[in-house]
């Protein structure tokens, strides 16, 4: 199984991070979790694309991880050579969401549509909305959801990917609780979105300071991984963006807390197990 970090930015914009989208290789399968800004892109940069993926995992529906959702609906479209759904999953508002989107992009579906004689209809966008268990099993691969804590942002999930006797956690952004821990239990890779409190407390910004009571922070993240028994932490949407030179100072911080291989994801960074 590969995971790889086609994007580990966040809100704040960053010339060297993509938004939060994660790419697991696992069964000839090639799943995509979340789809934040630029992720076709770097999901061309590690060879795969709209067509490639059996199935999107959304973990929730804030505007970072979703930005270009509405790329992959349009190119999982019009780039298909016969008519094919798009398959995804999401926590419950998903099904809403989607619709919004395809009435967002009714006016550009018209115009291919009224361009191209072999596009004879739009696309369709499978959702099923999950919150626990499991929701996708295909190839010898299976994919379970459980709920996570990212309040007041509701409901919000994360996922676990199984194949072969390996194991990945794909957290999206949460505080600990106890949905996680039974993502995160004995898996191989653990995928978590994470914060600095003690930068951010410097940074002048009210708005900023907000985000620290519903975000793992480093330590937490190790925490999690350690009390789980987790092979490899990968840090992901580091917010803020780490500052040149102190990236050792994250890992140093994960590090305390946990025994294992800790990673500060940078856009595709890859991880086989």
């Amino acid at each position: 199984m590969d995971v790889i970090l086609l994007g580990t930015g966040s809100p704040l914009p960053s010339p060297d991070r993509a938004g939060p989208a994660t790419l697991v290789r696992a069964g000839g399968l090639d799943l995509l979790f979340d789809c934040g800004r630029g992720v076709l892109m770097r999901a061309a940069a590690a060879g795969s694309g709209p067509l490639s993926f059996a199935c999107v995992f959304l973990t929730h529906l804030h505007s970072d991880h979703v930005t270009d959702f509405n790329d992959l609906v349009t190119s999982s479209w019009a780039l298909a050579p016969a008519p094919r759904a798009l398959t995804v999953v999401g926590p419950v508002g998903t099904r809403r969401f989607v619709d919004r989107t395809l009435e967002m992009l009714a006016d550009d579906i018209g115009y291919r549509l009224d361009h191209h004689a072999d596009l004879t209809a739009g696309p369709v966008v499978d959702v099923t909305e999950v919150s626990d268990g499991v929701v996708f099993e295909q190839g010898g691969v299976r994919v379970m959801a459980a709920p996570t804590d990212h309040a007041p942002v509701r409901p919000t999930v994360g996922y676990r990917v199984e194949h072969d006797g390996r194991a990945v956690a794909i957290a999206g952004d949460t505080v600990p609780c106890p949905g996680l821990d039974r993502l995160c239990a004995g898996v191989d890779v653990y995928v978590q979105t994470v914060i600095r409190p003690d930068v951010i407390r410097q940074l002048p910004s009210a708005r900023l300071q907000d985000v620290i009571d519903y975000h793992s922070s480093v330590e937490q993240a190790a925490q999690t991984a350690a009390r789980a028994g987790v092979g490899t932490l990968l840090l992901t949407h580091p917010v803020p963006p780490p500052f040149p030179g102190t990236e050792q100072e994250w890992l140093d911080e994960a590090m305390a807390h946990f025994d294992g291989v800790v990673h500060l994801g940078t856009d595709l960074l890859s991880v086989t197990v």
